[in-house]
């Protein structure tokens, strides 16, 4: 294997030249994009550079000189245009801003690489070695990215993160075409561009807390509605979720509201973002009883299966792998684990098996539900 010792980029830091740089590139071209971004104390992450990469040329922009708005949209938003990304899930988070919906079209590198048997969630320096041929360094990989000027180093690192996306991307979609693959494909990234996209938090975030599961209704109503909250909060203050209010002490105010506002001091003093303003509001939130209507709204928290549905989940796990095997697929690709856990306990079809996973286990995975 060979390691570049430098990659040629421009450096773009004015929107003049950003505009140039897009305007030579075709409508429907292959681009491959990449990001450095923080996301140490915020809660969104800042975007800190934009790499993109095509026929050979490369750039590195800097958001932080000039704002980027829209000049993305035309090229990347709306048109024929293929965008190449590896592992995309937080650079379109971060991308959010400019690319409100991400990109028309995605092609994720490292969901191909799992679709065509190279393993899932293969990382983009192992998928450089073994489709490029090169070993990259990852010696700036905790870089602080918001400093200016950047280093030599962290230039070259930058722009050698989108050099192979070409080569790469050319390499697997021919492979996903060999293995019929390739509609699948393209619905896990729409997929990822939905879940990226979504502008309000989790609607139902009691349910990841499984901690809550053997609580009463009201219990679990009342824990949303801290959940809710938090999420609201942290977004309005860009700050992280945990600093404002823990899941531990989520839990334990959702089970035992404070009888003051003292009290309430006392029990979250570890909340580093909880200052006296949002103290007061969480006090006042958790005053009021939950009522029959946010009752209502509350998906009940699904537990671990237990007797007939822990059967019932091997069972299924079973199924899971042998029809993996056969689509040559990792089993977690098609379902993974927690997936069939919340589906045996509450009988709902999972989202995440909508589209083509339907037709792959729908009827069998539905006959194996315990009666």
């Amino acid at each position: 294997m060979s390691l570049p010792e430098t990659a040629s980029a421009d450096w773009i830091d004015h929107p003049d030249a950003l505009r140039a740089w897009l305007d030579d590139v075709p409508a429907d071209a292959a681009v491959g994009l990449d990001t450095e971004f923080m996301r140490r104390n915020t809660f969104y992450p800042q975007l800190a550079l934009l790499q993109l990469g095509w026929n050979g040329r490369h750039a590195l922009i800097d958001p932080l000189a000039f704002d980027i708005g829209d000049a993305l949209q035309p090229l990347l938003g709306h048109g024929p245009a293929v965008t190449i990304m590896h592992s995309a899930s937080e650079d379109l988070e971060t991308l959010a801003p400019l690319l409100p919906d991400g990109p028309h079209i995605l092609f994720d590198t490292q969901i191909a690489a799992a679709f065509v048997g190279m393993g899932l969630g293969i990382s983009y320096r192992a998928l450089v070695a073994e489709l490029a041929g090169a070993e990259l360094d990852k010696g700036e990989t905790r870089s602080d990215w918001m400093q200016r000027p950047l280093t030599a180093s962290q230039c070259n690192y930058a722009a050698l993160d989108v050099v192979y996306l070409k080569s790469i991307h050319e390499q697997l979609a021919e492979r996903l075409q060999q293995h019929g693959r390739s509609q699948w494909h393209a619905e896990d990234c729409a997929r990822l561009k939905r879940r990226a996209s979504r502008r309000e938090g989790e609607p139902q975030p009691q349910r990841a807390m499984r901690a809550a599961a053997d609580w009463q209704p009201p219990a679990q109503a009342m824990l949303r509605r801290l959940l809710l909250w938090r999420d609201q909060r942290a977004r309005h203050l860009d700050v992280p979720r945990p600093w404002l209010l823990d899941d531990t002490l989520a839990l334990s105010l959702a089970q035992q509201p404070p009888a003051s506002l003292g009290e309430l001091e006392q029990r979250s003093r570890s909340q580093r973002a909880l200052r006296s303003a949002q103290r007061a509001e969480l006090f006042e939130l958790v005053k009021p009883a939950v009522t029959p209507e946010e009752i209502a709204d509350t998906a009940g928290i699904p537990g671990h299966p237990q007797g007939e549905a822990k059967k019932a989940l091997g069972e299924m796990k079973n199924l899971v792998d042998r029809r993996a095997g056969e689509l040559d697929l990792p089993p977690g690709l098609l379902c993974p684990r927690k997936v069939l856990e919340e589906y045996v306990v509450t009988a709902e079809w999972p989202e995440f098996l909508d589209g083509w996973r339907h037709e792959v286990l729908h009827d069998p995975l539905s006959a194996l539900l315990p009666g």
